[in-house]
């Protein structure tokens, strides 16, 4: 069932390619973010499952290193966010707090999912800097 899913999005994204209106417009650029890979995306990757691991030194490191390389908008949100982690549970709130400004700069209306919101590190950081933003 997923298979034919993806080949109806691919049909009606060529199917639409010549098409100039704004809405097609925005669905040919969702298309395409949906298998677009990006230089730091293995990077991305590699932080997370260190991060999950505990091995914040690492995980720090190697999520700088994919923004760096680059990655979409939602990519960098999480990189951005997970550095926002790391720096709260080791007690770096400024920089704590300048994750989560970048995270919101790149989306405004990012909102933290209700178990990361409830944390008691980063939770009260977050809506300290999104009150301000």
């Amino acid at each position: 069932m997923r298979g034919s899913r993806w080949s109806v999005v691919l049909a009606l994204a060529a199917a639409l390619a010549g098409c100039e209106s704004a809405p097609v417009k925005g669905i040919q650029q969702e298309v395409k973010g949906v298998f677009e890979h990006h230089e730091g995306d293995p990077k991305l990757k590699a932080a997370i499952q260190d991060y999950e691991n505990a091995h914040y030194g690492p995980a720090e490191k190697e999520f700088r290193e994919s923004l760096e390389l680059g990655l979409d908008k939602g990519r960098q949100v999480t990189a951005h966010k997970y550095l926002a982690f790391i720096y709260c549970v080791t007690g770096r709130k400024e920089q704590c707090r300048d994750e989560f400004r970048q995270v919101l700069a790149v989306d405004p209306s990012f909102e933290l999912d209700p178990a990361e919101a409830g944390h008691p590190i980063w939770g009260p950081v977050f809506r300290e800097v999104k009150k301000s933003t």
